[in-house]
């Protein structure tokens, strides 16, 4: 195992054959203190770790895979040559993490989406926020998630934002933080049910001992979401989930969680409007529908209103939206409030509607808008990661200390021309967890996404998606650019 200090690894280490390519840096270690020395929630899976050799891990890690292949657990790459459909990559050790530690997470992440939905309802209502110049008027003017279509209407419980999944970094200190809010269709809460699934054939004895809280009634909490959010005369709502259709990259989710739902599974093609009701086709005619949790983009969801060329959608819809005669999650125009831009502004969003210092902090956040944060981050691009404000899945991202001139002279000539679509952060030191790799253990940088719901109240399971970056050295976690992910842990006291 290697360190920069050799004396610091504890005499117990060196037997742990392997981790000879263990390494211990700047970054925050999930297994190992700064000594080498096991934390105490990674304690039983390091003798666990101990007693088993190589092969004993190649065949877990094997059956694992197998049991993914069986599954169809996939996910699509775009533009590859090698194919779209993969495997979603899944390493064997889990991310372990302590009861203290969540009760952070959890109260963190209550707090910062009852301030978003706050947010959301006055900047399409009364606007007060922008008024008192907490936020830029401007800012979010200008955001190409605002719909204006959006303005006065009112939505089911007045929640605009169901389903969440909030991307967190532990830093060097130990410490949580927010890097972005995901509030438009957020995806791979599938792949964490599914990791737990698969973690419970091929190491059971050890899950069973360590006390790991559930996570298999997500379905069963995503559905009493969407049941609070229908029309209060529906006693007994018809609730679809409305995917693009089979092309997408998230189709495998989209029909597992219809599955974990009970509900049908629709495209846009199976739905038909009639005043203002929207109906689903079925063998034994029309039926109404009363919740749609839409799996498609704002743009796609209507060609009467919004892209004319959408195929995808069902024209009709958002007046059947605006009449209040069906429910939507999450609602229309909710990525304005994940703009990387205005995610810059989340803790003073925070102060405004909650009266309160956030409990999760933002990571440094440099506004390219801005002249002088822009000539700051011209002159030390190659120190920073700047990110496309619209952008997700590690598209449209220049990792700084990563990349060549060439990239950077490119980069530079994307933020002239238009820089409020880009923000610029620090290079963050991720934390790294122990991963199976090759036959050893080594670390990767990773990050976590937990899945929070909103209907009757907040719920949050607990755990969530631990992305993992699988090639060594990379800081992007992200399945479309070589990333996997691992089930995650969160212990009872």
């Amino acid at each position: 195992m290697a360190i920069n200090d050799p004396t610091q690894i504890s005499a117990s280490l060196p037997a742990l054959s392997l981790t000879e390519n263990y390494q211990l840096d700047v970054a925050y270690d999930e297994m190992f203190d700064p000594q080498g020395v096991p934390r105490p929630q990674y304690q039983a899976l390091y003798q666990r770790l101990l007693e088993l050799p190589a092969d004993h891990l190649r065949q877990r890690q094997q059956a694992a895979d197998v049991a993914f292949l069986n599954q169809g657990l996939t996910f699509t790459v775009y533009g590859s040559e090698e194919g779209t459909e993969r495997i979603f990559p899944y390493d064997l050790l889990p991310r372990i993490i302590t009861s203290s530690e969540w009760a952070t997470i959890q109260r963190g992440l209550e707090q910062r989406i009852a301030a978003l939905n706050l947010f959301l309802k006055d900047i399409y209502h009364d606007g007060k926020i922008l008024a008192d110049g907490v936020v830029p008027r401007a800012l979010i003017y200008s955001c190409r998630h605002f719909r204006r279509e959006m303005r006065g209407l009112h939505v089911p419980r007045d929640i605009y934002i169901s389903v969440v999944g909030t991307d967190l970094v532990r830093l060097p200190d130990g410490s949580f933080a927010v890097l972005e809010d995901n509030l438009r269709v957020p995806s791979g809460v599938s792949y964490m049910l599914a990791n737990r699934q698969v973690m419970k054939r091929v190491f059971p004895q050890l899950f069973s001992s360590y006390g790991v809280r559930p996570v298999d009634h997500y379905g069963q909490a995503l559905l009493a979401t969407l049941r609070a959010l229908a029309p209060a005369h529906r006693s007994d709502p018809t609730i679809v989930l409305l995917t693009p259709g089979v092309y997408n990259s998230a189709y495998f989710e989209h029909a597992f969680l219809a599955r974990q739902m009970g509900i049908e599974l629709v495209e846009g093609r199976d739905l038909a409007v009639h005043d203002n009701i929207v109906y689903m086709r079925t063998t034994g005619g029309l039926r109404r529908v009363d919740v749609i949790y839409r799996r498609i983009d704002d743009d796609f969801l209507d060609p009467l209103i919004f892209r004319r060329d959408s195929i995808l959608g069902v024209a009709g819809l958002f007046n059947a939206y605006r009449a209040g005669r069906v429910a939507l999650a999450n609602a229309i125009g909710t990525g304005v409030a994940d703009d990387k831009a205005v995610y810059a502004y989340v803790p003073a969003i925070i102060r405004y509607y909650m009266g309160e210092e956030p409990i999760l902090p933002n990571i440094e956040t440099y506004l390219l808008d801005d002249e002088s944060q822009r000539a700051f981050v011209m002159e030390n691009l190659d120190q920073l990661v700047v990110k496309a404000v619209g952008e997700s899945g590690g598209y449209g991202m220049l990792i700084g200390p990563h990349s060549t001139a060439a990239q950077r002279e490119e980069f530079k000539q994307h933020i002239l021309a238009d820089p409020r679509n880009y923000i610029a952060q620090p290079t963050l030191a991720l934390s790294r967890a122990p991963c199976f790799i090759n036959g050893q253990v080594e670390a990767r940088h990773i990050d976590l996404r937990p899945y929070i719901l909103y209907g009757d109240r907040i719920q949050i399971v607990p755990g969530g998606l631990t992305r993992v970056a699988l090639q060594r050295g990379s800081l992007v976690v992200n399945s479309s650019q070589g990333g996997g992910s691992k089930d995650t842990w969160v212990l009872y006291e």
